[in-house]
């Protein structure tokens, strides 16, 4: 088997995307960066969009799905007036409409496109239509079938209004929501047609701008590497759901594969949540040993968490997280 290159590098380090590129390249710039063996991203952003792209390494790649179907945030900007083949700047103009919704019509729109909703992924999107991407299809001419998909869309507001072509809006959204098809859709209910001009995403799952770097400002580093205070631990992206606490042997056992009785953990640390959770994190001190499931009235592991604590090359110990309370 051959030896992946790279430092054994675990955690998440929120990177603040620039216009212009992909995910995958700025995933790929990010592990350059760090000398990373290992690294994947929380979610991917359409290369003319900015913002939170969070980036994980090593065992934190096994936490990238809470991220992905965690709760994001957007700032967008839709520009009224113009429809593009790709719901966004990027694609040419298909239809034009001299209608310019008013402040008081946009916001006797919005309710509709709150809460669960149904809406058709744009053409050019990463969805697979019979085992193809959509994007693909639609490169290549043919009209791929898209089936609508209910969505939930937690908050949609009016911020701004700069003129009378553009209108500045605030979402939050959960998983699978597409910002440009609701921009289509809400242009389409207000009588006119739209795209999205601008996409900003400002929050996803527990990060946030305000723990965010820039690419400018990691990349300059060059041949350095970047200080490990810049990440976050593996187990950021567990937050959200229960946690029971293991002794040092415990955690040897869940870590070896071995379930656990359950009603030790509870009695040490009563936890409610986890009877009903569909998984729970195993937590040692504060290190994560495994995502686990409860059943038959033992902790079994999902996903055991090998970190590295040599001091050095992990993150995911006490005294090294960076960009927490």
């Amino acid at each position: 088997m051959r030896k992946r290159k790279g430092r054994p590098i675990d955690g998440w380090l929120v990177l603040d995307k620039p216009y212009g590129m992909t995910s995958t390249a700025a995933l790929g710039a990010a592990r350059r960066a760090f000398g990373a063996a290992k690294a994947g991203h929380g979610g991917t952003l359409d290369p003319l969009a900015t913002g939170i792209l969070p980036i994980a390494f090593g065992e934190a790649t096994k936490t990238v799905p809470f991220i992905m179907d965690g709760r994001k945030a957007y700032r967008f900007t839709v520009r009224f007036g113009i429809a593009t083949a790709t719901d966004d700047a990027e694609g040419a103009a298909t239809a034009t409409s001299e209608v310019r919704p008013a402040a008081e019509e946009i916001r006797a729109a919005l309710p509709r496109f709150r809460g669960v909703i149904s809406q058709v992924p744009p053409r050019f999107s990463a969805i697979k239509v019979a085992g193809e991407r959509a994007y693909d299809l639609a490169r290549g001419g043919e009209e791929p079938d898209l089936k609508p998909r209910e969505v939930v869309v937690h908050a949609l507001d009016l911020v701004e209004m700069p003129d009378a072509d553009h209108a500045v809006f605030a979402a939050e959204c959960g998983k699978g929501t597409y910002i440009r098809s609701i921009a289509r859709d809400l242009a389409a209910a207000l009588g006119t047609v739209g795209h999205v001009a601008a996409l900003r995403r400002t929050r996803c799952g527990p990060f946030s701008e305000a723990e965010a770097i820039s690419l400018d400002k990691l990349l300059p580093l060059g041949h350095s590497a970047p200080s490990l205070d810049l990440l976050h631990s593996v187990s950021t992206a567990l937050d959200d759901i229960p946690a029971l606490a293991l002794t040092e042997e415990e955690a040897r056992h869940l870590a070896n594969g071995q379930a656990l009785p359950l009603l030790p953990l509870l009695k040490r640390s009563p936890c409610p949540e986890a009877a009903t959770a569909p998984v729970v994190r195993a937590m040692c001190g504060e290190r994560v040993v495994a995502i686990a499931r409860i059943a038959d009235h033992r902790l079994q592991p999902v996903r055991v968490i090998h970190t590295h604590e040599d001091g050095d090359s992990g993150v995911d110990h006490a005294g090294t997280q960076a960009g927490t309370d």
